[in-house]
């Protein structure tokens, strides 16, 4: 495992209802995707609460269209290797496409992401009941979950792309009744991406969890970028709630750092990055 540097003043480790003591506090969480050690200790050298081994590493990673060809042998790969660079940030794991086709497989998915990966948290996409039957069978066995609401990439041919989510007032309510539901399932955390910034103020303020954004708004208890696209060396265009915090700084830690302070002062997102 790294060492912090010495630089650095040392952490102790952020847990799950340390999560939950920053939402009732009014500390907003800092949440970014990593996919191996050297960026994982990026993350944790700039104070970083969470790392997110994100199935995203089907797209910036191995580059392909969606996250849909990433496997669960891929997934424990890239947990384990983050995990070797964290001493303090919690570190959540994703649930790859069709991990949660039964409870079985969903149990063997934790079991992996947690035993051999070394997650502290599995993240897993949806509110359909056989997700929230998941959420309560993991929960039941020690495996805390990160529920995943809104813009579900792992849905992108449902919804016909990468489309925001719940711009209609029916289809708000229903991700609203989504958030309810992960929340009574047991999910210690919900991840809410690309929905109006209306909808993430009113998720974040009814449930008791914390609730991480992603072109959710500023409202949110804390928020998430896929680095690649925050250090802004994604192919192509980055996305509108994403920002380049690498541009006129000399250091991707300069970035993180940067990242880190903006979501704690409540500077990012802006109103560019948001969706009305």
């Amino acid at each position: 495992m790294y060492v912090q540097n010495a630089s650095t003043p040392e952490r102790k480790p952020v847990t799950v209802p340390g999560l939950h003591a920053m939402k009732a506090q009014g500390r907003r969480i800092v949440m970014l995707t990593a996919y191996d050690a050297s960026l994982a200790w990026q993350l944790d050298a700039a104070g970083v609460d969470i790392a997110l081994v994100g199935d995203s590493l089907g797209m910036v990673v191995q580059g392909h269209a969606s996250t849909l060809p990433v496997t669960l042998d891929h997934m424990v790969y890239h947990t384990a290797a983050v995990a070797r660079g964290l001493s303090s940030a919690l570190l959540v794991a994703d649930m790859p496409f069709m991990a949660d086709r039964d409870v079985a497989h969903t149990l063997e998915a934790g079991a992996r992401l947690v035993g051999e990966g070394g997650a502290a948290m599995v993240k897993i996409e949806g509110a359909a009941a056989h997700i929230l039957e998941a959420i309560a069978a993991l929960t039941a066995r020690a495996i805390p979950v990160c529920a995943h609401l809104g813009l579900t990439p792992q849905s992108v041919h449902k919804f016909g792309g990468f489309r925001i989510q719940g711009r209609e007032q029916e289809a708000a309510d229903h991700i609203m009744a989504e958030a309810l539901a992960v929340q009574a399932a047991g999910a210690d955390l919900l991840v809410l991406e690309g929905v109006p910034s209306s909808l993430g103020e009113r998720i974040s303020a009814a449930v008791n969890i914390p609730v991480i954004g992603i072109g959710a708004g500023p409202h949110c208890d804390g928020q998430v970028l896929v680095i690649h696209d925050m250090l802004g060396i994604t192919p192509g265009k980055r996305p509108k709630f994403s920002k380049d915090f690498l541009a006129g700084r000399d250091s991707v830690a300069a970035a993180i750092a940067a990242y880190a302070e903006d979501v704690r002062s409540g500077a990012f997102p802006a109103p560019e990055h948001c969706f009305n």
